[in-house]
């Protein structure tokens, strides 16, 4: 397998500090965070995040990319935009950014569920949607990622596998994130992997925890889910990545870190110690 870095997890670092220190460190490669995100003072994961580049001008500004990374040594296994199905201009636009670098997937999202809209109504409208995303990735060359992510219409493995079916798998596919998971849609790692089958095609390392936040008026106990380091939450890696093994998955993970201690040079650094040290074992 090899080891990426989501340069959402970099907000402090601009792309040139980035690849340097990545390949440094013996990083294999960096995901692209594609997104028209204004700077500010205080760069953060969301907002004002310095290692971003803009989805509006990403087209063209895909040969200085490229030339950045390849400079450093390091792969571009994936790009991660923001931008949703519905957003067929924009679709296009990353997929042409996409394939100008050489990345072989991207990532479009799809809706969130928040019970304003009745689920039914979402996902049909989703996958209507999508049929015309997998129309313009294959157009480009390129696959699109649906990720697993709560408080989306596919919080789960099994439900990726639902609103994928039908779909060639040559032009679109899912990413595996165990961390999101933790918050919504968790099953075994077997399971949801087998179950996505030939959809798999990309993994996020991401860890989460539930933290006990107080009582409820009723005297029950209070739970929140929170983002943790990637040693420390409820993902094992070391059973993620012996499962993987079990699948035939041998590809790329790529580490998405939302924790602000210790710094960043030193998580970026702890992190691929743990990664290698679990798969290892």
């Amino acid at each position: 397998m090899k080891f990426a870095v989501f340069s959402v997890s970099l907000p402090e670092w601009t792309p040139e500090e980035a690849v340097k220190n990545l390949a440094e460190l013996g990083y294999d490669g960096v995901e692209w965070r594609i997104a028209d995100d204004p700077p500010r003072a205080t760069p953060g994961f969301w907002q004002g995040n310095r290692c971003t580049f803009p989805l509006s001008s990403f087209v063209e500004d895909a040969p200085h990319i490229r030339a950045l990374t390849d400079a450093a040594g390091l792969a571009i296994p994936a790009i991660a935009s923001y931008v949703q199905a519905a957003d067929v201009e924009n679709v296009e636009r990353v997929f042409r950014g996409a394939a100008a670098l050489g990345a072989p997937m991207a990532r479009i999202q799809v809706p969130r569920y928040d019970g304003q809209t009745g689920y039914v109504e979402l996902w049909e409208r989703a996958r209507r949607d999508y049929e015309e995303v997998a129309r313009l990735a294959r157009a480009q060359g390129v696959k699109a990622l649906v990720e697993i992510h709560h408080e989306t219409i596919v919080p789960s493995a099994n439900a990726t596998r639902r609103f994928l079916d039908g779909f060639d798998p040559d032009s679109v596919g899912a990413i595996y994130d165990p961390g999101n998971m933790v918050w919504e849609g968790h099953e075994q790692y077997r399971l949801g992997l087998e179950t996505l089958g030939p959809y798999l095609a990309h993994v996020h390392a991401k860890n989460s925890a539930w933290r006990q936040t107080g009582r409820r008026a009723d005297g029950s106990l209070a739970w929140q889910a929170e983002w943790a380091s990637l040693n420390a939450g409820i993902v094992d890696l070391r059973d993620l990545f012996a499962t993987l093994r079990t699948v035939g998955y041998d590809s790329w993970i790529s580490v998405e870190d939302f924790t602000t201690e210790p710094p960043l040079s030193e998580r970026v650094r702890d992190n691929l110690r743990y990664l290698r040290r679990s798969l290892a074992s």
